[in-house]
């Protein structure tokens, strides 16, 4: 919670739910990232917060972007962003959209299928294209396997395909999945992504560029190393593993940007239990996994949860934390193991920290009539 966000809060006082991002964060928070990891561009993963307002800052800063669909490439341009510093790294692209970011001077493009690479041929000729590998995503709490990526010895014939097409095969992409607490997973990665340079060397392929993907974190309910030591992990991995012969660099955050910037005030809607013998209250809020808060599916993000009653000596208890929807599955948190004091009350504010991606990005358009997540830019 930043002064500006507590400010905000108090004297506005927005109707919930809400989310209230600190641009400031932002700023810091890139900053930070130039300083510690200077050697890579940094990409900003629009998907993560695609607010003009977030996507405009960062390009006045120098940022590039990591756009997934025709909309979010309009929006970054729009912003000011040159089409040049645009990766269009969905792996899942209509040919039609493929052929719009050409159009408007996109030139580097994700693929990892041979279907993809015929439609990059066709619609983006003489692209840099780069591959992305299939990562297991050990230690994510948001793993991004399975969906994306092939296998090494895929890839590199795809690489050679491309060549064969026309395309310029430029480099090799991963990602070790979102929210990522396991340094090491960056030296796996990365050494896998050596091998497949080394044996497209083989066949007169000169690779240029590393795409490292994600994985940088927010802080949610537990503590997360800072920023310099995931930067010296990556430099690190690098090094042991390309020598002095770096390629390029490329890295793609999206939460570790934006997410420390949001704080969600939500309310209180109901408290109730469903037998005598429940020791756990129902505490269901007015907003839930379709008003924004997907990434609590499996419970696998784990927030921050605070209300204007804790501390003080409050005696807490256990909750099931719920959104206010017509569907069984809009349940947050049942075996996570949270607690809210035994005073809290219907029409309380409850406050959802570290909200500030993949939260209005997330939002149902009109699940029940609830209307999107609003979000305010401070």
């Amino acid at each position: 919670m930043t002064d500006k966000i507590a400010r905000f809060l108090e004297e506005v006082r927005p109707p919930t739910p809400c989310v209230v991002v600190d641009l400031d964060v932002i700023r810091d928070n890139y900053q930070g990232l130039r300083r510690w990891l200077p050697l890579a561009q940094v990409y900003y993963a629009v998907k993560a917060n695609p607010a003009p307002e977030i996507v405009a800052m960062l390009a006045t800063m120098g940022s590039s972007f990591d756009v997934a669909s025709r909309p979010e490439i309009e929006l970054c341009l729009k912003a000011g962003a040159l089409p040049e510093r645009l990766s269009f790294g969905n792996t899942i692209k209509k040919q039609s959209d493929i052929a719009f970011a050409y159009d408007k001077g996109v030139r580097l493009f994700a693929f990892d299928s041979e279907a993809e690479l015929d439609k990059l041929a066709v619609a983006a000729p003489g692209s840099r294209v780069f591959c992305r590998l299939l990562m297991t995503c050990e230690g994510a709490e948001w793993p991004l396997s399975r969906k994306f990526g092939c296998e090494i010895d895929m890839a590199r014939d795809l690489l050679v395909a491309a060549r064969d097409r026309g395309l310029e095969p430029y480099g090799v992409s991963f990602h070790v999945g979102s929210q990522q607490t396991d340094l090491a997973q960056w030296d796996i990665a990365v050494g896998k992504t050596a091998m497949l340079f080394t044996a497209l060397n083989q066949v007169g392929i000169e690779l240029k560029m590393v795409n490292l993907g994600g994985g940088l974190p927010a802080r949610y309910r537990t503590e997360v190393p800072g920023i310099e030591r995931y930067a010296d992990a990556i430099t690190h991995a690098m090094t042991n593993h390309f020598g002095n012969n770096l390629p390029a660099m490329i890295i793609e955050p999206g939460r570790g940007l934006v997410g420390d910037a949001g704080i969600l005030e939500s309310e209180v809607v109901l408290i109730s239990k469903k037998s005598y013998r429940d020791e756990a209250r129902w505490v269901y809020l007015d907003i839930g996994k379709f008003g924004g808060l997907a990434e609590t599916m499996d419970e696998s993000i784990k927030y921050r949860i605070e209300t204007d009653r804790d501390g003080d000596g409050e005696e807490s208890g256990p909750v099931v934390l719920a959104g206010p929807t017509c569907d069984s599955a809009d349940i947050l948190y049942e075996k996570a193991g949270y607690e809210m004091p035994m005073t809290l009350k219907v029409g309380d504010k409850v406050r959802i920290l570290a909200t500030g991606a993949y939260t209005t990005s997330y939002s149902a358009v009109n699940f029940n009539g609830f209307e999107p997540l609003k979000a305010y830019f401070i």
